[in-house]
């Protein structure tokens, strides 16, 4: 019982559905938890709610790009610890430096190796765990 009780959730912020679950199935499998958001406004709402262990993120979303939804996260007092990875096609420096600077604890480039997706998974969750 506290196997499911301990269970770390993750919150998956993707427009495309097909990508979403298959993070999810993923995700999964490694004994997470994950929820789904399409949408800027859906995240910040299931983020609230479920008070996941970590945000995985796109920047491009229908309502929201991902640098304004992680600074809305970080402004927000009851999402402003949850660490945040931002997935992206793009990796110009500037696009980099601005998750960094909008909150955002990792920046990794698509199409990602899951494995390693996991380690940096693992590793913000525990630094957040730590203080």
């Amino acid at each position: 019982v506290d196997a499911l009780v301990s269970r770390r959730s993750i919150l998956i912020v993707e427009d495309d559905p097909s990508i979403a679950e298959v993070l999810s199935i993923r995700l999964d499998q490694q004994g997470y938890d994950s929820h789904r958001a399409e949408t800027g406004a859906e995240a910040m709402s299931l983020a609230r709610r479920h008070q996941p262990h970590l945000v995985l993120l796109v920047l491009r979303l229908p309502d929201v790009d991902g640098f304004t939804l992680c600074q809305q996260m970080d402004d927000d007092p009851q999402t402003c610890d949850i660490p945040k990875i931002v997935l992206s096609g793009m990796e110009r420096p500037d696009i980099i430096r601005a998750t960094r600077s909008a909150g955002c604890k990792f920046f990794v480039r698509k199409p990602y190796d899951p494995n390693a997706l996991l380690i940096l998974i693992e590793q913000a969750i525990s630094e957040t765990e730590e203080w």
